[in-house]
């Protein structure tokens, strides 16, 4: 635990290493860096493309690579790495780093798994009825099954717990037909193994209108992940003029930019002081080494300006129960939405998390 007792919990993209199904996909030895690095300005001072610095353009095959991770994570005080866990009706995908953290009990760093339960499609390729994989809910011994293709996970002491119970997060807790039969198979079965049952947030990127459903479904928290409330706050607060200008004159159609101090500002609201309310604390997003000029970009980003974010995400917090909060994320590049060091910024962000969370 962090030098105030806040939990910082970074979620973790394992789409750095070629896969068999991305090579088909995408062409041989596709990893996320490929849409990093062929990433282009869109506007003037447009931060693209991005390279990283101290940890190179790495291979989470390497064992070396993800120990680097892992000393870096500690470094800034953050308790674990939340894995994107991929589950497609007993087919799993980008499993190979996580399964080499369990084989080899490298790293120490605690870790727990999110559920990222969204079709695979082409959207990222501006083709997004091009269905890759499906993700489909075949019912109880679909439920059954993963939950056992994942027991070794819960059973390791590493597996980060919230009031003794397993962190599971869901990404799209509204995609689960049936959310109370999903927690009662996996709760009686993390009982009849010898766990304590589970812990589970979902994740909502609009929490205003959805925090109190998503409760509702049986949830015991929500991951709030404001950028599209954000987005369209400022969206509404500008003229028509202002719009057209910022999305026409530039010659940038279809590209949504903003500051990244005007969505900050935006971002922390009453009801993440609420207790079952889990905030994000966000370095910055720019998805456009993914979708081109269909990006949302937030610009401008800077290390002391995340540090003014982080101030406000540690109030929100402070006078919780659990005080949690929810890094989006450690290396999610194509998205822009990393603090690994880069050639920019080097350290900056990795800092800014030390001087409040380090020990």
């Amino acid at each position: 635990m962090s030098k105030n007792n806040i939990r910082v919990i970074a979620y973790y993209l394992p789409q750095f290493h070629p896969i068999v199904e991305n090579d088909i996909w995408w062409g041989k030895g596709f990893t996320e860096w490929t849409n990093v690095g062929r990433a282009q300005k869109l506007f003037k001072n447009h931060y693209q493309p991005r390279i990283p610095a101290d940890l190179g353009y790495y291979d989470l095959r390497m064992t070396e690579a993800r120990e680097a991770q892992a000393e870096l994570a500690e470094l800034a005080g953050i308790e674990g790495f939340c894995y994107w866990h991929y589950w497609f009706a007993g087919k799993r995908l980008l499993e190979k780093p996580f399964s080499e953290v369990l084989k080899s009990q490298k790293p120490s760093l605690p870790f727990s798994l999110a559920w990222a339960n969204e079709t695979w499609s082409g959207v990222w390729n501006n083709n997004p009825k091009r269905i890759l994989l499906e993700q489909t809910y075949p019912g109880v011994q679909d439920y059954i099954n993963h939950f056992y293709d994942t027991l070794s996970a819960f059973q390791d002491d590493r597996y980060i717990k919230i009031n003794d119970k397993l962190l599971f997060v869901i990404y799209k807790p509204f995609n689960l037909p049936d959310p109370k039969l999903f927690f009662d198979t996996w709760n009686n079965l993390a009982l009849k193994n010898g766990l304590n049952g589970f812990y589970f947030v979902g994740v909502s990127a609009k929490p205003n209108t959805e925090s109190k459903q998503i409760l509702e479904m049986g949830f015991d928290a929500v991951n709030s992940y404001r950028i599209s409330e954000a987005t369209s706050a400022i969206s509404k607060t500008r003229n028509l003029y202002n719009a057209i200008s910022r999305r026409f004159f530039s010659g940038n159609i279809g590209l949504s930019k903003y500051e990244y101090s005007e969505i900050m500002n935006n971002w922390v609201k009453p009801d993440d002081f609420n207790e079952n309310i889990i905030p994000s604390l966000v370095p910055n997003w720019d998805n456009s080494p993914r979708s081109g000029k269909n990006a949302i970009i937030l610009h401008n980003s800077t290390p002391d300006l995340f540090e003014v974010h982080l101030q406000e995400i540690i109030e929100t917090v402070q006078n919780k129960t659990n005080k949690i909060v929810f890094l989006k994320s450690w290396n999610e590049w194509a998205e822009g939405n990393y603090v690994e060091p880069d050639l920019k910024f080097g350290m900056g962000y990795i800092n800014k998390l030390n001087k409040y969370f380090g020990k």
